[in-house]
């Protein structure tokens, strides 16, 4: 019965022996065969014969030291066969001791586990694949998050662009529309105005005769005042009208003879309302028209003075000043009616400018002084007109680009 185990596991395995130092003393035919070794060519070997040049010395170590323990050594080994292709077998190692504990041999036993461990290398290669794979992948995507990122981000400011050209052409197609009708509006508004001045006129000019008649001065004076009333009255709906003409005729004029004019026509009124005017002009010259420069001053007093009747203001002071900053004529006028009111400061001052916009009773004004006032300035004069207002005090800023001389000046 010895013999028969002895035979079944020999034709099953793979079976050595060798002695103490390692010298194989005796292989199976199956240990032949995965070697590729004959018994003559093995027996009388030191065992690595067999040894694979890749398994590092530590491991046969490790195996000397276990089985010269008196104990049994199992692992998976590499090894190499004669015609140099490499196998693996599971491997025990066991020591035989005689009847004193001493080892007279070791004895081994294997079996083939090459297609086990090369599907095991396979796999685990393949899975080194994919972990690359994903890792590409992975960095691919997150290139093309990154990409759709900056896609959506690019998207976002060209959407925001055109958002914001077809609000500009809204706007500007809303100004042109209002020029339209501000023109039409002024316009009719000229020819209502025509008959009556003239009637005006006529009347006066009927009561200058009669005062020459009697000798009358106040009469005279009266008249004169009243002639040139009405010459501004026609030259502001004159001045108006123009203003819409694309191909009306621009002028060099000095900014200070503008504002005097304007002073000059407002004069009775100043001294009515007993508001003082300090001045400090410097001499520079814009192009433009001189008229449209006046209208806007004289819009910027006369809501100064229904400023300062509104609030009860009991001295009231104008301060107008003109010097240059950079290429730029600017024009400071500043009161001290009681400033703009905290609710309008505080959604944005630049509202005061919208059309039809206006504080007082509608008995009192239509919205249309600033916003006609800031037309001017930007479409006549190629300027701007902007507000502040701190505490008391309400500053209106005019800048207009100089005239071509003043900056060869400068």
């Amino acid at each position: 019965m010895l013999n028969q185990y002895k035979e079944a596991i020999e034709k099953s395995n793979i079976v050595s022996r060798t002695d103490i130092n390692g010298i194989i003393t005796f292989v199976n035919d199956e240990f032949c065969k995965i070697s590729g070794y004959s018994a003559d060519e093995l027996i009388g070997q030191n065992h690595n014969i067999v040894r694979h040049p890749d398994v590092p010395s530590s491991n046969f170590k490790l195996l000397w030291e276990t089985i010269k323990n008196k104990k049994t050594f199992k692992a998976t080994v590499k090894n190499l066969a004669k015609n140099g292709t490499t196998f693996y077998v599971n491997t025990t190692v066991t020591p035989i001791l005689n009847s004193d504990g001493e080892i007279l041999e070791f004895i081994a036993i294997r079996y083939d586990t090459t297609k086990e461990v090369l599907l095991k290398e396979e796999l685990l290669k393949k899975d080194k694949e994919l972990q690359e794979l994903n890792k590409t992948l992975e960095l691919k995507v997150q290139k093309k998050i990154k990409e759709l990122e900056e896609l959506n981000k690019t998207l976002k400011l060209k959407i925001k662009e055109e958002i914001n050209k077809n609000e500009e052409k809204q706007r500007v197609m809303f100004w042109q529309s209002r020029h339209a009708s501000l023109g039409q509006m002024l316009g009719n508004i000229a020819h209502q105005w025509r008959q009556p001045l003239t009637e005006l006129t006529l009347t006066l000019f009927s009561m200058k005769k009669t005062a020459l008649i009697n000798d009358d001065d106040s009469v005279l004076k009266f008249y004169e005042d009243s002639k040139k009333i009405i010459k501004n009255m026609s030259n502001t709906i004159d001045d108006f009208t123009n203003f819409f003409k694309p191909d009306k005729e621009k002028h060099h004029f000095n900014i200070s003879d503008s504002i005097n004019e304007s002073l000059n026509i407002l004069d009775k009124l100043i001294q009515k309302e007993m508001i003082t005017i300090k001045t400090n002009f410097q001499e520079i010259e814009v192009l433009g028209i001189t008229n449209e420069l006046t209208q806007v001053i004289i819009n910027l007093i006369q809501n100064s003075k229904d400023a300062f009747v509104y609030n009860s203001i009991l001295i009231r002071e104008i301060n107008i000043t003109t010097k240059v900053d950079s290429d730029e004529a600017i024009i400071e006028i500043q009161d001290n009616a009681g400033g703009i009111k905290e609710d309008i400061n505080t959604k944005g001052i630049d509202k005061i400018f919208e059309p039809y916009f206006t504080t007082k009773h509608t008995s009192q004004g239509t919205g249309l002084g600033l916003f006609m006032s800031r037309m001017i300035c930007e479409k006549g004069l190629n300027g701007s007109i902007n507000a502040q207002s701190n505490k008391n005090m309400t500053t209106f800023t005019i800048k207009i680009p100089l005239a071509e001389g003043m900056i060869d000046e400068k």
